[in-house]
């Protein structure tokens, strides 16, 4: 009953995340094609980079140890509690974002040379004035934070998901209007984006109990808890912005647009990521914090198991699929106006050095999720520090070689190692939670992506001709290509006898009979 729940929430999600994604996807597009992989978009991507990189690691954090927090305050004080609760978190939120907005303020230069240290001249100065004022978007990302984690307490998972509509529709405009001439309009209509996700949500969150009141209590000791779980929740989930700074930290080095070639890159695999481990995370996380109090619940390893292999058969032929198919992906999506050949060949490259830790990466954020549900924080942030040591390791040595694929391949290398971390922690956690099973799935996927794989790969190649012939028609032929391979790949998991895939074909079935009955009805009764 729970999964059936789980999969109807999930496609509700995915649907609405596609929405959003594809704006952002113009978005990307409209600022390459405009700015190119130049000076002013590197500035531009490394201002916006720092605040979210400051708070969004603190604000995410807040909000993944909110979830669990607030059931058991719920559970054990009551809805007026909670509630309490809430409030005392978002104020102390407030207070909180706006010193570091304040200290980034003044610190600004500093920041910039952290995370751009080769910055220099006119492109420094730049880049400070613009953190300067993009530092004051912090409290508007935490507050937004946390309505979505009231939100998807309340169940109410389309609201969030519809966040990067208004968001991306903003910078679009700015980065149109910024291109007559004016280049601040860019950063102060990304400022208004930002401050769109929280006032989109507010009047949802109101409407589903949520009341402000000016509460304050530091000593406060479901605060004092959550500040104990809070610590290493912030190195653990800002493990992968971490990351993403010390990348685009060496990336300066390499010379002009090679942040944008390596934002470029990682934007493709986050949409991955987002569209399909984020909406499913949304949803099974607040059934995770529920059921955990229960560890050796048959319920609770039963949601584990089926999460995690869902994940495995989407992401990893999807992954697959990226790195077969990165050139023509990032040629159609971004190759236009000063976004030429030579930046679509260097972002492909790094596209499918990304894409071979993205099914790491997406099955580690279940993993986490599973360890923050349980109150376990510890085991999510020594892993999130030892990939952290390995990216760093890695970049260094890979960098010397092959230069801006080095620094993406580096993240793919640890995201793997965090993944086989992860996986036996869990297991020494609860010892058995089918594991063998996840295995056996995740080794029955494999062979049908690896298959699929070679597959849409010779295709590519034999309408890859008409990309210089006509490129309508060789889009309409990668289309095609798209869905043989996916097609296939569907045939070859349904032959395999994995539960997982029974579950989404009954549920689709279901769905399937249900309407069918509903239109004879309607039909004799006419």
């Amino acid at each position: 009953m729970i999964m059936s729940k789980i999969i109807k929430s999930t496609a509700i999600l995915f649907i609405l995340t596609i929405i959003s994604k594809v704006i952002g996807f113009c978005r990307e597009t409209i600022l390459v094609s405009t700015y190119g992989a130049s000076m002013i978009s590197d500035v531009y991507i490394t201002s916006m980079k720092i605040p979210m990189t400051l708070f969004a690691i603190i604000a995410s954090a807040v909000a993944t140890t909110f979830i669990p927090k607030f059931y058991e305050v719920e559970k054990n004080e009551g809805s007026e509690c909670a509630l309490a609760f809430s409030n005392n978190l978002i104020n102390i939120v407030i207070i909180v974002s706006l010193l570091l907005s304040i200290l980034g303020f003044v610190f600004a230069e500093h920041l910039v040379k952290l995370f751009a240290m080769d910055f220099t001249g006119e492109k420094f100065d730049l880049t400070v004035k613009f953190t300067r004022i993009l530092v004051f978007t912090m409290t508007f990302v935490g507050l937004s934070d946390i309505m979505t984690g009231w939100l998807q307490i309340k169940e109410k998972y389309s609201i969030p998901a519809l966040i990067g509509i208004p968001y991306n529709i903003i910078i679009i405009l700015s980065i149109i209007i910024s291109s007559k001439g004016n280049v601040m309009i860019l950063v102060l209509g990304s400022f208004m984006a930002v401050l769109s996700k929280f006032l989109f949500q507010l009047p949802f969150a109101y409407k589903n109990g949520y009341k402000y009141k000016q509460y304050l209590d530091i000593k406060d000791d479901n605060i004092k808890s959550i500040i104990l779980l809070l610590m290493p929740v912030v190195v653990g989930v800002g493990a992968t912005q971490i990351n993403s700074v010390i990348d685009s930290t060496l990336a300066s080095t390499l010379g002009d647009g090679m942040i944008t070639v390596l934002n470029s890159a990682s934007r493709l695999q986050e949409f991955v990521t987002t569209l399909f481990i984020t909406t499913i995370v949304s949803v099974i996380y607040p059934i995770f914090s529920r059921l955990s109090n229960d560890e050796d619940s048959s319920e609770f390893k039963d949601i584990i198991r089926k999460s995690l292999n869902i994940v495995i058969l989407i992401i990893i032929p999807v992954s697959v699929g990226a790195i077969v198919l990165a050139n023509p992906i990032v040629k159609i999506l971004f190759e236009r106006g000063k976004f030429d050949s030579n930046a679509t060949i260097m972002t492909a490259q790094a596209l499918r050095c990304y894409a071979i830790g993205i099914s790491a990466s997406g099955i580690t954020t279940i993993l986490n999720r599973i360890f923050y549900s349980m109150k376990d924080t510890k085991t999510p942030m020594i892993n999130g520090v030892i990939s952290i040591v390995v990216n760093i390791i890695f970049n260094l040595i890979l960098i010397n070689f092959i230069g801006h694929m080095g620094l993406a391949l580096a993240t793919s290398i640890s995201a793997l190692v965090k993944l086989g971390l992860m996986f036996r922690k869990l297991k020494e956690r609860i010892a058995d939670f089918g594991q063998d099973l996840i295995l056996k799935a995740f080794r029955k996927v494999m062979i049908a992506s690896t298959v699929m794989g070679v597959v849409v790969c010779l295709m590519n190649s034999g309408i890859n001709h008409l990309s210089i012939i006509n490129s309508k028609v060789y889009v309409l032929g990668l289309f095609l290509v798209i869905l043989i391979g996916a097609l296939l790949y569907a045939f070859m998991i349904m032959k395999m006898n994995i539960e997982e895939v029974k579950i989404i074909l009954d549920k689709v079935t279901y769905k399937i009979k249900n309407k069918n009955v509903e239109a004879e009805d309607i039909s004799q009764g006419i």
